[in-house]
């Protein structure tokens, strides 16, 4: 990449939620293609899904309030090692999974617990008082079925426009115009949950390899690109 665009990725899923890869197997995959910010978003999903899904003896697929601090510190050990390994930043994240109000949200940076039942603008609330960022995450997608099931950032879009620091104009394959007519801050991500996910959309990011200048530049939302990552020929 020139000079200070990075390859970065920031919806990202293992094995602890409902991803197929262990965590260390996500880091060495997104390093060995020379990925340069990587966040791991693993689901907290709201209890009525919870409940939902143990009646039917379902894997709950989420990271419980209770683990929370474990999920933390597994992901700031392999960040240690993203970084001395691959020269990769790897910034803890959650995405928040709340299926009985039919919205996600990515939270990058995130350093405590956000319930998932809290109304939109409290979870963001509590994303920046973290110093974390908020991104809607497929606020425009179909279903199998071209049902569109998560719509409730889109139907309310002009009320949470500018309280979330970037909505995904990409996620996974699909485009998002919608996104782009309304000139939202914008990113591009993989919402990785199997290996083959990798060859997706992601961002280019024109950044300081830190942190902080990552966030900041998804806020300011000047220099950024999407770009379809594809295996080479």
């Amino acid at each position: 990449m020139p000079d200070n665009w990075l390859l970065c990725d920031l919806h990202i899923h293992t094995d602890m939620s409902d991803g197929k890869l262990p965590l260390s197997e996500v880091v060495d995959l997104f390093g060995e293609k020379k990925f340069d910010v990587i966040s791991i978003t693993d689901h907290v999903t709201d209890k009525y899904t919870i409940e939902e899904r143990i009646k039917n003896n379902s894997d709950i697929c989420t990271i419980e309030e209770e683990k929370f601090s474990d999920y933390l510190h597994l992901l700031w050990k392999e960040s240690k090692r993203a970084w001395e390994q691959y020269r990769m930043l790897l910034i803890p994240g959650m995405e928040i999974t709340n299926n009985h109000d039919l919205f996600h949200i990515v939270v990058v940076d995130v350093k405590e617990f956000i319930e998932p039942l809290l109304p939109v603008n409290e979870i963001i609330e509590k994303a920046h008082s973290q110093g974390a960022i908020a991104i809607a995450c497929h606020p425009h997608n179909k279903d199998s079925e071209g049902k569109m099931p998560f719509m409730h950032l889109w139907n309310n879009n002009e009320k949470f426009a500018s309280l979330f620091d970037a909505w995904e104009v990409a996620n996974r394959d699909d485009l998002f115009n919608v996104v782009g007519l309304k000139k939202f801050n914008y990113i591009a991500n993989s919402d990785f949950h199997e290996k083959w996910h990798v060859y997706s959309w992601k961002s280019l990011i024109k950044s300081e390899r830190n942190k902080e200048a990552v966030k900041e530049a998804v806020r300011q939302n000047k220099d950024i690109a999407i770009y379809l990552f594809r295996k080479e020929k």
